[in-house]
Formats: C-alpha cells, sequence, structure tokens
C-alpha cells in the first residue's frame, strides 16, 4: 500500500502489555511524528488517574471521558504534520469509538501477544490498571476484547520481537518507510 492510501495517523489498538505505548513512541520517532497516549490525555484533561477515574466515576464514565479524547484526538490530527496514537486496551472495543475512526479513515493496528507475555509484560512493568485482575479474568477479557481487535485494518504479533522491529514492521506495512 502506498503511504497516500492514509491520512497524516495511525492508530494502535490491542490488550494491556500488547506494547502500544512502546511501539507508538518508536513509531513517531521512526515517522517524525508526534505521539499521543490517549489514556494520558485523558489523565491530563481530569487531573487524576485513569485508576482514580475508575474508582470515583466507574467505567461507563471512564469510557464516556475516552471517547470525548478520542473525538479531539481526530479532529487535532487533521491538522499535525502526523500522529501516533495509542489507544486504551478498551477503547477500540466500543462501537462509538470505531465509528469514529472509520470516519476519520485513519489505520488501526492491532497489536498482539499470547495472553500469557501478554500478562508478564503488565506483572513487569508495575502500572496500576483498573482491569488487571487474576489470570482467569485476565484471559477471559483478552478474548471478550480479542474480537473487536481482529477488526483492525492491520495485525502485527509482537511477541518475541523488539520495540524497534515492532516499530519497523507496522512502518513497512502502512508502506511509510522502509527502514530497518
Amino acid at each position: 500500500m502506498q503511504s497516500s492510501s492514509y491520512g497524516k495517523a495511525v492508530v494502535l489498538v490491542g490488550f494491556m502489555g500488547a506494547g502500544k505505548t512502546s511501539v507508538g513512541q518508536e513509531l513517531a520517532k521512526r515517522l517524525g511524528w508526534r505521539f499521543v497516549d490517549l489514556d494520558e490525555q485523558i489523565q491530563q484533561r481530569e487531573g487524576r488517574t485513569i485508576a482514580e477515574i475508575f474508582r470515583d466515576a466507574g467505567e461507563p464514565a471512564f469510557r464516556h471521558l475516552e471517547t470525548e479524547a478520542l473525538r479531539a484526538l481526530l479532529e487535532q490530527a487533521a491538522d499535525l504534520s502526523g500522529v501516533v496514537a495509542a489507544l486504551g486496551g478498551g477503547a477500540f472495543t466500543q462501537q462509538e469509538n470505531t465509528a469514529l475512526l472509520k470516519a476519520a479513515r485513519y489505520p488501526s493496528v492491532f497489536l498482539d501477544a499470547p495472553v500469557v507475555e501478554l500478562r508478564r509484560r503488565c506483572e513487569a512493568d508495575g502500572s496500576v490498571r483498573p482491569l488487571f485482575q487474576d489470570e482467569n479474568q485476565f484471559r477471559q477479557l483478552y478474548e471478550v476484547r480479542r474480537n473487536a481487535y481482529m477488526k483492525a485494518d492491520f495485525r502485527v504479533e509482537t511477541a518475541g520481537k523488539t520495540v524497534a522491529q515492532v516499530a519497523a514492521e507496522v512502518s513497512t506495512l502502512l508502506g511509510w518507510d522502509n527502514r530497518g
């Protein structure tokens, strides 16, 4: 595919621990674009952590904030020279969000790995994740969400690859560069 097939943005989706943030930062650096983590945007706008939003207002309120942040990001992306956006793990599973992304015509890339690897990464990074629960619940949530993630334009397996390798693969898939 040629780079002209897509606008100046790409959206990385996937489960917690998939590498959306680290790959997104590397891909943005590689392309000379801006990196945006949607969860960070929400935390900055709200002045509190995702965990605090979940605790104080509940998941439905968080999902509403997520959609509003995505809408704002997509409006900004049209004016920027290029954006790599990492969505939170549940964002792409919300119908309103996928409709916004489809209308914007930016490619979505599902970063995937075996559920055991995803859980290991989550445990290793020490981040507070409101939906990071016991192993069985983690696996069940992954399986439920995976169906939505599979609707992304592309899927890239991240297990056994470095962040740089995954970023290069995404860039090549989208026809944006042939480095690395």
